[in-house]
């Protein structure tokens, strides 16, 4: 597992049960739940270690079952010996998957059956209720999702590697951006460093985007030349035993104009204003408004196209969104919680820049997990 501390499987599958069958009671004194089918392969990592292409969950309030094919049968049981997998009955599928749940949930008490309404599809569903048409199916949202929001010991501490790790590649940046080079040779090389700092993989499309390009949030990098004069957004990630880092820092290249280094210096301003707010118990709301009231102040409001930050975890975009205020749903922060603060502004015909760091949210305000310089790299 890459940590001492092993993950409670246990206590998460246990929890996911009481949630589903909470919900159920909820339903009316009638509602029985007899299953909830867990079918997001994030969640079936999350719940028990599982990682493959395919495989379902049904969880019961006596058992826990992993449904599983021929790939991952010899591997999942030798995992489980190892102890490198949850506390779940592992049943082989021979055939379609659906058959397989229906004949499992044939042989449980009457009930209804939740499922994840995000992640199943509407043939998939079809089919599901087609093998055991006497049962209600629920959809449930966020069933998972909502656990995995605060981060136990093993989790904070893959994290806090992964980001230690990847605020190392951020101190060389110096060696991978320069003038003359393409932004698809820099992701190239930042991609290179990611890789040898041990993580299994990027995390998402490395993004390097200079001049014009840096005023989009998300341009991919490109062919285009690195030159005097550019603001360059450098945006990355990597992936350490499934947990996902994201780090942002900004670069520009010779004497880069007033009005760009003003934008630059605006941002870390609203990223320190949003960094400052963060502890348990605040709105998220109040974290992103922080960030806003910053530009606004520097006449950046309308140029900050994206929330100030989101989860971080086994997804690079978890719950919660650091985001404006929803009336609906309004989101407190908890103690655990891993983040991103990661403001930016984008101005066309002058460019954009953003400042991105990860924290985990304590009692007492934050702690920054990647701890790399945020001056303006001059290149």
């Amino acid at each position: 597992m890459g940590d001492a501390i092993r993950p409670d499987w246990s206590g998460r599958l246990n929890r996911t049960w009481q949630r589903a069958a909470a919900s159920s009671l909820a339903a009316g004194p009638a509602a029985v739940r007899a299953a909830v089918v867990i079918s997001t392969p994030t969640n079936l990592n999350y719940l028990c270690g599982f990682r493959g292409s395919a495989g379902l969950m049904v969880l019961t309030s006596g058992e826990h079952y992993l449904l599983i094919d021929g790939r991952y049968d010899f591997a999942a049981r030798s995992e489980q010996d190892a102890g490198r997998l949850g506390p779940v009955a592992i049943r082989r599928v021979e055939g379609r998957f659906d058959q397989a749940l229906a004949d499992l949930l044939g042989e449980l008490p009457a009930g209804d059956v939740a499922f994840e309404s995000e992640f199943v599809t509407v043939a998939v569903l079809t089919k599901w209720q087609a093998g055991s048409p006497t049962r209600t199916w629920v959809p449930t949202s966020e069933l998972v999702e909502d656990l995995r929001v605060v981060k136990d010991a093993h989790e904070l501490a893959i994290i806090r590697r992964a980001c230690a790790r990847l605020a190392d590649v951020a101190k060389h940046l110096r060696e991978f951006v320069a003038g003359g080079l393409t932004e698809r040779q820099v992701a190239g090389s930042i991609d290179a460093a990611i890789l040898r700092a041990g993580f299994s993989a990027t995390a998402f499309p490395t993004i390097v985007a200079s001049g014009p390009n840096s005023a989009h949030p998300h341009a991919r990098p490109s062919d285009r030349k690195l030159r005097d004069g550019d603001l360059v957004v450098l945006d990355f990630g990597g992936v350490l035993d499934g947990y996902c880092g994201d780090l942002t820092r900004m670069a520009a290249v010779g004497q880069v104009q007033a009005n760009a280094r003003a934008l630059v210096d605006a941002v870390r301003l609203a990223q320190d204003a949003a960094l400052a707010t963060v502890r348990a118990g605040v709105l998220a709301s109040d974290v992103d408004q922080a960030a806003r009231d910053v530009l606004s102040r520097h006449g950046l409001g309308e140029a900050f196209l994206h929330a100030t930050g989101h989860g971080l975890g086994l997804d690079l975009h978890e719950s919660p969104r650091i985001g404006r205020a929803d009336a609906v749903r309004p989101i407190k922060l908890e103690a655990g919680t891993v983040c991103t603060i990661e403001p930016g502004a984008y101005v066309d015909g002058l460019g954009g820049a953003r400042m991105e760091d990860d924290v985990v949210v304590t009692a007492e305000g934050c702690e920054v997990l990647t701890d790399a310089p945020r001056d303006l790299l001059i290149v």
